[in-house]
């Protein structure tokens, strides 16, 4: 499948392949997408929302992800950690944590299928100004799916 963009065209370093698409045939009108989103070294998602029917479930598949979704502080997360979206959440960080490594996740939508963009970059990308880099992440700055 091929990459699929933020919209509008986000002029950051994220790269989003989808690779699986399925209507849910016991659940009314939802759809269930998984997208893997890659990011080299330092790079990072616009600050951005998704469909408003997503809940999201994302998965840290290599390297070491930052997030910070509405008033929430920012955590980091490693592989085989996770983290979820609430519908009509604030995506306000979405980043590699490491300026030397490169970081993957897999992002499950569950989403009504008439919601054709999952991902709607804020109008003003620019107004977020770069977060400024930790050190190495501490125990507490983890979080694993199952204390979500």
């Amino acid at each position: 499948m091929e990459p699929v963009p933020a919209t509008p065209a986000a002029s950051f370093d994220e790269t989003v392949t989808a690779v699986f698409r399925h209507d849910i045939p016991n659940v009314e009108r939802r759809t269930m997408v998984a997208l893997v989103v890659t990011y080299p070294p330092g790079g990072r998602s616009p600050i951005h929302r998704h469909a408003p029917s997503a809940f999201i479930y994302a998965h840290v598949l290599s390297g070491t992800i930052r997030s910070q979704v509405d008033g929430r502080p920012p955590q980091t997360f490693r592989p085989g950690e996770g983290f979820f979206e609430d519908p009509g959440s604030h995506h306000l960080v979405s980043e590699n944590a490491s300026s030397t490594d490169a970081a993957s996740m897999l992002a499950i939508f569950i989403v009504d299928p008439d919601d054709k963009e999952l991902t709607t970059a804020d109008a003003d990308r620019r107004a977020r100004p770069e977060p400024p880099r930790r050190g190495p992440v501490g125990a507490a700055d983890r979080r694993t799916e199952r204390q979500v």
